[in-house]
Formats: C-alpha cells, sequence, structure tokens
C-alpha cells in the first residue's frame, strides 16, 4: 500500500469519526500535552486506533487527536507524537502532520522540549524559532514524491513564517510572557547529545537541541501550510553543567513552566 493509499485510508477513518474541521494545529512536545486541558473539546481519537498510524512509545507522549476550540478557533491537537529514534521510518513520523493537512489545518504550531546550547539560555525558558537545522536527520520527503500534498523541491527559506512570528512575539508580549529566540537543530536521538557534539552545534548555529520537530515542520512546508514553533528550554545541553541529562528533568521543567505555556499557546491560537 502506498504511503498516499495509507493517508487516505485514514482519512476516512477519521471522517467517519467527526466532520470537525480545524483551522489550526498544534503539536504537544514531551510534558507538555496537559495544555489540551484547556481546550472545549468535540472529539478524542488514538492514534492506535487509526489504521496504519504510528503509535507514541515514549513517556509524556500521550498519542492521540484532539478536536476542539481555543476560543473561537476550531484547532486539532496532536497530544504526543512518534520519533524517528522509536524505529519509525520518516514517513510514518510525519504521517499525522500530513493528515492534519489533510483535515483542513493551515496553520501548525510546533512545540517541544529541547536542551539550550545558548548560554544566555536556563532551564525554563521558552524560545520562538526562527529557523531549523536538520543536516543529520533523513529528510521526511526522501522518496517519491506526493504531488497531491506538494511539489518535489519545496522552498525551505522561511521554514517559520516571519508574519506568525510577529504575532506570536505580540501575544507573549501582551500576556507577559518571556520570549527567547533562535534556531533550534534535531538529532536522531534517543541517546543525548556529546559535549564535543553541543560544541559542534554552536559553531553550526544552533541555539537549541532536540530530537522531534524539524522534520514535522519540513513536510507541513511540502504542502503549503503556515508553520510556527516554540521550544521549551528544559534543560541545558551535554557539558555546560556539571550534570548527567535525563528524560525526568525534561518533564519536571516543562510541568513548571505549564502555566506560561499554556498562557501564550492560547493567546496564540485564540488570535486567529
Amino acid at each position: 500500500m502506498s504511503e498516499m493509499e495509507k493517508l487516505e485510508g485514514a482519512l476516512r477513518f477519521i471522517r467517519g469519526k467527526t466532520e470537525f474541521r480545524p483551522k489550526a494545529a498544534v503539536i504537544l512536545g514531551s510534558g507538555l500535552g496537559g495544555y489540551a486541558g484547556q481546550m472545549k473539546i468535540e472529539c478524542e481519537i488514538p492514534y492506535g486506533e487509526i489504521p496504519g498510524f504510528p503509535v507514541s512509545t515514549v513517556e509524556g507522549h500521550d498519542g492521540r487527536f484532539i478536536f476542539g476550540y481555543v476560543g473561537e478557533t476550531p484547532v486539532a491537537a496532536m497530544k504526543g507524537r512518534v520519533h524517528y529514534y522509536e524505529g519509525y521510518n520518516m514517513e510514518e513520523v510525519v504521517r499525522p502532520v500530513r493528515m492534519l493537512g489533510m483535515l483542513g489545518a493551515e496553520r501548525l504550531l510546533v512545540t517541544n522540549a529541547a536542551g539550550g546550547i545558548n548560554l544566555s539560555f536556563q532551564p525554563g525558558d521558552l524560545m520562538l524559532i526562527t529557523d531549523q537545522i536538520t543536516s543529520l536527520v533523513p529528510n521526511p520527503l526522501r522518496g517519491e514524491n506526493l504531488g497531491q500534498l506538494g511539489p518535489r523541491f519545496p522552498d525551505m527559506s522561511t521554514v517559520y513564517d516571519k508574519g506568525w512570528r510577529e504575532e506570536i512575539r505580540a501575544a507573549a508580549a501582551g500576556c507577559g510572557v518571556p520570549l527567547r529566540e533562535g534556531v533550534y537543530l534535531q538529532t536522531p536521538g534517543p541517546s543525548y547529545e556529546t559535549p564535543a557534539e553541543i560544541r559542534m552545534f554552536r559553531g553550526w548555529g544552533a541555539d537549541a537541541v532536540g530530537m522531534s520537530t524539524a522534520v514535522e515542520a519540513i513536510a507541513a512546508r511540502h504542502m503549503g501550510i503556515k508553520v510556527a514553533g516554540i521550544s521549551c528550554i528544559t534543560n541545558m545541553a551535554a557539558g555546560i553543567l556539571e550534570q548527567p541529562l535525563c528524560h525526568e528533568e525534561v518533564q519536571e521543567t516543562a510541568a513548571k513552566v505549564e502555566d506560561s505555556f499554556t498562557r501564550l499557546v492560547s493567546a496564540v491560537l485564540a488570535g486567529l
């Protein structure tokens, strides 16, 4: 079965459950899934019920689509995502994002937990993603192009929409949430980076590092979806502080910034 056939089959299944048509979509990263509780929920569909869909296996990633409203804006939320390091191929990793576009989402807000590379950052900061580096992971558009979704060679000169970034800056100022800005780099995972790698990434111009997000942004831009991104800096990357890295720290820090994250994302989505 081709990738397009899998997508169309999943779409038929979802449409059998709900006719909800989102204007925007949001991917809730590690430890940030609690935001879904802020939505006026119309329907929930676990990924495991959708034919051909990958299922989240990581703690902190519930693994379901949530359809509902933020203010008056119809939104589809991915509560948890799947990762390349879980053993899925990149087609599977971006399948949920492509589905969001096929369901009608015109904008995608990607969020994640990330390690801070920029030495001026500290755990608990929120970073507006201005650009990304994906050279270390396979491109999700590799293989036969899905012409129904987008062109063979999509432009990536502005992955993160400039106009939407301005709106997010204004929303952050309006709700009193400090916002850093920087470049996000995706690694394959699941091991954390070495101090030598972090020094190299800093030389490349990266401000934060994680194991998701960038390939999803590529798939969304391929479809013409406007993308914006917010990283929660949950820890400083390897070699910056004299302490080992662990997933528990990621979840604990994400929980501590839940209030400011919730206020910002609500303001951004409701403003649409």
